[in-house]
């Protein structure tokens, strides 16, 4: 399972975070629940995690000589920022969505209706509080 923006065990720990979140996760916790599944050195669980904090998906504080993990967007904050990528870098944007928007289903379209809706509301209000100010 490799997670766009992320090696093949840093998307693995992601989503073992992410699972957790919004806890906090050590090294160890992560550890535990990959040495279930195979066969896998505590080191490298904390060079992954080292990693991913250099690279600014986790963040960490000490807590005692061990450090606490948590991830700096949640899974769904870090997928709208790959389908914005996507759109970035797709083409032409307006096709790029319509031919999204013809892959989705009718339980996504109308979540998809949803979101807009939502978002038109929070948006109006703030939209005629700055033209107000610029009168």
């Amino acid at each position: 399972m490799r997670v766009r923006g992320f090696g093949e065990l840093e998307a693995v720990v992601m989503d073992r975070v992410w699972n957790r979140d919004p806890y906090t996760v050590t090294v160890r916790d992560i550890f535990e629940e990959l040495a279930e599944e195979r066969s896998i050195a505590y080191t490298t669980v904390m060079s992954t995690m080292d990693n991913l904090n250099s690279k600014g998906w986790l963040e960490r504080e000490r807590d005692g000589r061990a450090y606490r993990y948590w991830a700096t967007l949640t899974r769904e904050e870090h997928t709208a920022r790959l389908m914005r990528e996507a759109l970035d870098g797709g083409g032409r944007s307006e096709l790029v969505l319509s031919y999204f928007i013809e892959q989705i289903g009718p339980k996504e379209s109308e979540g998809l209706r949803n979101a807009l809706r939502r978002l038109a509301k929070q948006t109006t209000p703030a939209k005629r509080s700055s033209q107000a100010k610029r009168r």
